[in-house]
């Protein structure tokens, strides 16, 4: 069961991600500032995070110095500041959907991070190799043809969007012109980018700071207090931090508990157990997941360009996903050879003696 833990903790992100992706949509569309909101969930988190914190973690907790300090302030603006600002403001172009398609791209980017940095092994003379570069490039032409070409519409599941926002969806949308779509979608990209860098930071973070609640609740801390200079110096409307009981609110609630909380704590999990590649793997679930919802309560129509570059999306996956299976079948053969020799090597000199 423990094996199958990180598994079951990145589908639980993923569908957190999902919900956010929607909720924050309809929010948008009803006058939600990003700016503050991006202040207001890590507020939340942070009152969540912080008892659990010194709860859980007051006798394992590492002492924190300014180093440590400075690396997590550097987290905490690539991974929330950079990237949620960016996402935001490109989110409020386009469409859940076009946002979910757009995450495909992580694996490949934190890919070529990780192999970069050397945290990634990659080789032209093999088969592994040459699948995990082919995967990397399928995916990147996919995204492309996904952000830049509509092609042929089809017909959606339902006539009638289930959920309205602002009267209608479709008629919100059209208020864009393509080079605002296109600028959404770059802000989105540019956005997964940070993200990326911030999963292989994790990583390294963890290693001198292992301690998850507390590393998260100290990320909370700097994204609230980064954001709320940019809302400080973006945001005039005083009105804009004025909250009541409506879909802002509960955007604002859901994303403070489910992302900034559980989320993040669980992706830090997972990238310390199984790295950053690992975690950037589930991204695409994102996909289906929001489309589906997206199609049937938004009655989002689906284009020719986004089929192709869902599918080619999916198949680069997959593509450097066979490469990556074989490097850890290689690392495991190698490993056992090693413990194997190294046994060996212990019988003989205790036969010699």
């Amino acid at each position: 069961m423990k094996a199958c833990t990180p598994y079951i903790g990145m589908l639980i992100v993923q569908f957190a991600y999902g919900g956010s992706n929607i909720l924050c949509k309809l929010a948008l569309e009803n006058g939600l500032s990003y700016l503050v909101f991006i202040v207001y969930r890590h507020l939340i988190a942070m009152v969540i995070l912080a008892p659990l914190a010194y709860l859980y973690e007051r006798k394992n907790r590492h002492s924190l110095s300014l180093a440590i300090l400075a690396k997590i302030f550097v987290l905490a603006l690539f991974g929330t500041t950079i990237h949620q600002n960016l996402y935001y403001a490109g989110l409020d172009y386009t469409s859940p959907t076009v946002a979910s398609a757009l995450a495909s791209v992580i694996p490949v980017l934190t890919f070529i991070l990780a192999t970069l940095l050397r945290m990634e092994r990659i080789s032209m003379k093999n088969k592994k190799g040459r699948a995990k570069l082919l995967g990397t490039t399928i995916c990147i032409s996919g995204a492309l043809i996904f952000t830049f070409w509509k092609g042929h519409q089809f017909k959606g599941f339902v006539e009638k969007p289930l959920i309205v926002v602002n009267g209608n969806v479709h008629a919100h949308e059209a208020e864009h012109e393509r080079h605002d779509w296109i600028k959404g979608s770059v802000l989105i990209l540019t956005s997964y980018i940070a993200f990326s860098v911030w999963l292989i930071l994790q990583g390294i973070v963890y290693k001198v700071y292992p301690a998850g609640l507390s590393m998260n609740t100290i990320i909370c801390f700097f994204a609230a207090l980064q954001s709320s200079v940019l809302a400080l110096i973006f945001e005039r409307n005083s009105s804009s931090w004025h909250l009541s009981w409506n879909i802002q609110l509960v955007t604002i609630i859901y994303c403070g508990t489910f992302i900034s909380c559980l989320a993040y704590y669980l992706q830090t999990i997972c990238v310390h157990e199984k790295g950053p590649v690992f975690v950037a793997l589930f991204m695409p679930l994102l996909l289906v997941i929001v489309g589906v919802f997206s199609a049937i309560c938004f009655a989002e129509r689906l284009h020719l360009g986004s089929l192709i570059g869902a599918f080619m999306i999916i198949l680069g996956l997959y593509c450097y996903l066979w490469g990556k299976n074989r490097d850890t079948v290689k690392d495991e053969e190698d490993k056992d050879i090693e413990e194997q020799d190294e046994m060996f090597s212990k019988i003989g000199l205790q036969t010699q003696s």
